[in-house]
């Protein structure tokens, strides 16, 4: 009987890595090592429960853990937190990481990506994202690598954009308030459009990238639900929970003034970049760049695209509009006993394992 593969994975207990590491586990197919600061954390317990994980004690940010991971793996799935480590540290880290693992024999490597949106919208400066243009330069940079090094090490891109679980969560660029008994979302989106990424489905696109190597190897397979705009998300919570909801589009001004972000607006957008140095930027200036790319994700032009039609081949029970993953999440909460939507905005909890930290006092 052929051995089971296995998968070394960066950023397993993020957001995203869990639903990535349940996809991998759930049915034996494959076993999977997670690197992980933390062995006794919460999240890393909960990947220990799924079955078929191991923990490794380390950083992405050491070579000699990076080649512990990789050593004796098959594959490897890197997605590194550009929260923790700012920019410019993320780029070297995530070269790094594919030499390393080109190095220590993996044979396919899916990279955990973001648009490259200074690119995308024509390198103009109001464009800039950091945490965006970060993976972008190194997702680009590994597809160019894999026509030298394809037969050696098969690689692909799984480019996502911002969950829309963060709607409804607490410490995120878009988090919502209750004012007079109505949700209301104030972000400066305009008439624009978010290409939002449901979290249940990055389980089943990144299983699908390694079940089928020969066709991803070279693809940056870009993911979203739909471009959502806010009026249109609003509309889709109102109708689901039976509660008011709205969109109020603000000026960037406001929102650095009110909205969810602004007491730390001034602070370095990684939390282990040091603002001395000149490549590292703000909170402020990181996010003024993401707002800007998606108040121009409306209309029939807009900065990031995405093939929907190529999306519902890959995966036909896609989660396809604000209402569907509402309507999921409004199921899913009442099983697993968060309660309903009204209820989960009401006490929104963080998604993100950055603001779960910053909210137990680990940053």
């Amino acid at each position: 009987m052929a051995s089971v593969p296995a998968v070394f994975v960066i950023g397993g207990t993020g957001a995203q890595g869990i639903p990535v590491v349940r996809g991998l586990v759930k049915d034996g197919a494959y076993k999977v090592r997670v690197l992980t600061r933390n062995p006794k954390s919460g999240r890393a317990k909960q990947l220990l429960n799924l079955g078929n994980v191991e923990l490794v004690e380390g950083t992405f940010a050491n070579e000699q853990d990076l080649r512990n991971g990789f050593r004796g793996c098959d594959y490897a799935f890197v997605n590194i937190d550009g929260f923790n480590s700012g920019e410019k540290t993320e780029i070297y880290w995530a070269i790094r990481s594919y030499e390393l693992a080109l190095e220590e024999g993996i044979r396919f490597y899916v990279y955990g990506n973001l648009d490259y949106a200074y690119k995308k919208s024509g390198f103009r400066p109001e464009f800039r994202t950091g945490h965006y243009d970060g993976k972008g330069r190194v997702g680009e940079w590994i597809l160019q690598q894999t026509k030298d090094n394809g037969d050696r090490m098969g690689a692909a891109c799984f480019t996502t954009g911002p969950y829309i679980e963060m709607a409804i969560a607490s410490n995120t660029t878009m988090t919502p308030n209750i004012e007079d008994g109505v949700v209301t979302w104030r972000v400066p989106l305009s008439d624009g459009a978010v290409v939002h990424v449901s979290l249940q489905d990055c389980e089943y696109y990144v299983r699908w990238l390694f079940d089928h190597q020969d066709r991803a190897n070279g693809m940056d397979l870009e993911v979203a639900i739909d471009h959502i705009s806010y009026s249109e998300l609003a509309k889709a919570f109102e109708m689901v929970s039976g509660h008011k909801a709205r969109y109020i589009p603000i000026s960037i001004d406001e929102y650095w003034a009110t909205g969810p972000m602004a007491a730390g607006a001034d602070r370095s957008s990684g939390y282990n970049s040091d603002l001395k140095d000149p490549a590292a930027v703000t909170i402020r200036q990181n996010f003024t760049g993401f707002w800007t790319v998606w108040a121009n994700c409306g209309g029939d032009k807009p900065v990031i695209k995405r093939d929907y039609k190529m999306l519902d081949e890959i995966h036909p029970n896609r989660i396809r509009s604000a209402e569907q993953f509402f309507r999921k999440e409004q199921e899913r909460g009442i099983k697993e006993g968060l309660g309903d939507l009204w209820q989960r905005v009401n006490n929104m909890k963080p998604v993100l394992k950055v603001a779960e930290d910053k909210r137990k006092g680990k940053l």
